[in-house]
């Protein structure tokens, strides 16, 4: 339960962060966590269930806004990921971008990154 509380309280930080502050300046106190070493599998999917859970709570919890937050959990704790951005294939005209949370080969928040060209990846 105190898991859920910190998620939801870095949720609704990153979301009203990005909304005051440009992505760059948010993701600068990410990047300034010592964050270097490897999450295991079951820290990852608490990470994913915690800050899903919350993101259902929070208006416009977008992509980006769950990935940052993940991605600040985890530097919390010195557990090394990267944000992956992304965009939609075979759109049209209309550009679809996407924010995953990658932690070494595994996709921890964002779903399938199938269908989407690779364009940056932002971390450690």
């Amino acid at each position: 339960m105190l898991f859920l509380g910190r998620c939801l309280l870095v949720v609704t930080a990153v979301r009203l962060g990005l909304t005051l502050l440009s992505y760059n300046r948010l993701r600068g106190v990410v990047t300034r966590l010592d964050a270097r070493q490897s999450a295991d599998i079951a820290d990852l999917r608490r990470v994913a269930w915690g800050v899903a859970a919350a993101a259902r709570l929070v208006p416009r919890a977008s992509c980006l806004t769950q990935a940052l937050a993940g991605q600040y959990i985890l530097a919390r704790d010195g557990r090394a990921s990267n944000i992956r951005i992304g965009i939609e294939r075979n759109t049209g005209a209309q550009l679809k971008a996407h924010a995953w949370l990658m932690s070494g080969n595994h996709i921890v928040l964002g779903g399938s990154i199938d269908g989407f060209a690779h364009l940056a990846d932002h971390g450690r």
